[in-house]
C-alpha cells in the first residue's frame, strides 16, 4: 500500500512510539496524583507541553484536549457574543459556530479559497463581533490563509482571533498575533485521540467539561502517554521543519509534473506543498479508487467521506458539483518515498486514462 493521505492523519514516528511505550508498558501513574510516580507522570506531561509550545506563539499556555475538535469547540463555545469565519473552514468551525445559536458571518472566499482581510474586519466592524475564525492551512485544498493580515485588520476592533492550525503546525510559522490556536498530534506524526488549545494570557474561556479542571478551564485526566508521544512528535518537527518542507516542496513538483493536464484547486503559490489536489473533467473517482486499491488517497475531505455530498470547500473556491465530484486529494511527507509516488501517480493516471478511453 502507497500511503497518500497525508491530510487524513499522517504515520506515528518512531520516535513518537518511543517516547509512548514506557508510560505504556511499564508505568501507569495518574499525572494528577501527588506521589512520586504521579510526579513523575506530571514531569513526563510538562516536559511534552514545553516541546508543543516551542512551535507557538510566545505569551500563553498550551492545554490538552482529546483532539483538534475539542479544543475548536471549546475555543468557540468558551467566548461570547458574534462570530465571524470563512466558508472553507473545517466543518469542526462550521458547524460548531452554527450550533452556537449566536449571531454569526460566514464570508466568501476567492477561487483560491483565501478570505479577504479587510472582508473580515469590515464584517466584526458590522456585527461587533468578539471572535473571528480562520484557519492557517486548508485540509482539502492546502491553501495557506492570511491570518497574520487578518489579525491585524481585526485585533484594534476588539476581537479574538482563533486559528485552527491542524494543517500546519509543525510546517509552517504560527502568526504571532493569534489569541486561540487549536492543533492536533496524530497530523505531525504522532498519536491520535489527543491535541491542545494554546491560549493567549488574559483570555479567558467558559469551560466546555466541568469535572476536576486538571487543566485549568478544562477537565479530565491526561494520559501521559498520548501527552509524550506529542511532544516527541513536536519536537521531531522543530528539528526537521526546514528538511521536512523541502522534501515536500520536491515531491510537490514531481506530482504536478506527473499529473499534468489535471487542474489543481486552491492557490498555486499560497499553499502547503503536501496537498495537492486535483481534478480531471468526468472523472470517475469512486472507479479510480476501486481501481488502484493499493494507494491510499482521498477524494476531497476524509472527514466528509461517506456523506454523499460534495466538498463545501471545494463549492466555496466556485467549483461545480461535477468538478468537485471529479476532485482527488493526494497528501505525502516525511516518509513518502519519491519512488513510491511516482509509481503511485502512473498507476492512478494509467487508471483515469482507461476510464476515458471507456467512455
Amino acid at each position: 500500500m502507497t500511503y497518500l493521505d497525508y491530510q487524513a492523519t499522517t504515520p506515528l514516528a518512531p520516535e513518537a512510539l518511543d517516547a509512548m511505550l514506557p508510560w505504556l508498558r511499564d508505568q501507569h501513574a495518574n499525572p494528577h496524583s501527588p506521589h512520586r510516580a504521579g510526579r513523575a507522570a506530571k514531569a513526563a506531561v510538562e516536559v511534552a507541553r514545553a516541546q508543543i509550545a516551542a512551535l507557538l506563539p510566545a505569551g500563553g499556555r498550551v492545554v490538552f484536549t482529546s483532539g483538534a475538535t475539542e479544543a475548536l469547540n471549546w475555543a468557540i463555545k468558551g467566548v461570547g457574543g458574534a462570530i465571524v469565519t470563512q466558508a472553507a473552514e473545517h466543518a469542526a468551525v462550521l458547524d460548531t459556530v452554527a450550533a452556537s445559536g449566536r449571531a454569526n458571518v460566514v464570508l466568501p472566499v476567492d477561487r483560491d479559497g483565501r478570505v479577504a482581510p479587510d472582508a473580515v474586519a469590515a464584517a466584526v466592524q458590522e456585527t461587533g463581533a468578539r471572535l473571528v475564525a480562520v484557519m492557517l492551512v486548508n485540509n482539502e485544498i492546502g491553501t495557506i490563509q492570511p491570518v497574520a493580515e487578518i489579525a491585524a485588520a481585526v485585533k484594534p476592533l476588539g476581537a479574538l482571533l482563533l486559528c485552527d492550525a491542524v494543517q500546519g503546525y509543525g510546517r509552517i510559522a504560527v502568526p504571532e498575533a493569534c489569541d486561540m490556536v487549536a492543533v492536533s498530534a496524530h497530523k505531525i506524526y504522532g498519536p491520535k485521540g489527543i491535541g491542545a488549545l494554546w491560549i493567549r494570557n488574559g483570555v479567558t474561556l467558559t469551560p466546555l467539561l466541568h469535572g476536576g479542571d486538571q487543566e485549568g478551564g478544562r477537565s479530565g485526566t491526561l494520559s501521559p502517554a498520548l501527552c509524550a508521544g506529542f511532544g516527541a512528535a513536536a519536537a521531531l518537527a522543530t528539528a526537521r521543519m526546514a528538511e521536512d518542507a523541502a522534501q515536500t516542496a520536491r515531491l510537490f513538483a514531481v506530482a504536478q509534473a506527473r499529473l499534468s493536464g489535471w487542474t489543481l484547486n486552491g492557490s498555486d503559490e499560497a499553499r502547503w506543498p503536501g496537498n495537492l489536489s486535483v481534478r480531471r473533467d468526468g472523472l470517475d473517482v469512486a472507479r479510480l479508487m476501486s481501481d488502484v486499491r493499493d494507494v491510499a488517497f482521498s477524494a476531497g475531505s476524509a472527514c466528509a467521506s461517506g456523506s454523499g455530498r460534495t466538498s463545501h470547500v471545494l463549492r466555496a473556491i466556485g467549483l461545480s458539483d461535477a468538478q468537485a465530484r471529479s476532485t482527488i486529494r493526494l497528501g505525502f511527507g516525511r516518509y513518502t518515498r519519491e519512488d513510491e509516488l511516482l509509481t503511485a501517480l502512473d498507476r492512478l493516471v494509467a487508471a483515469a486514462d482507461a476510464q476515458k478511453v471507456a467512455a
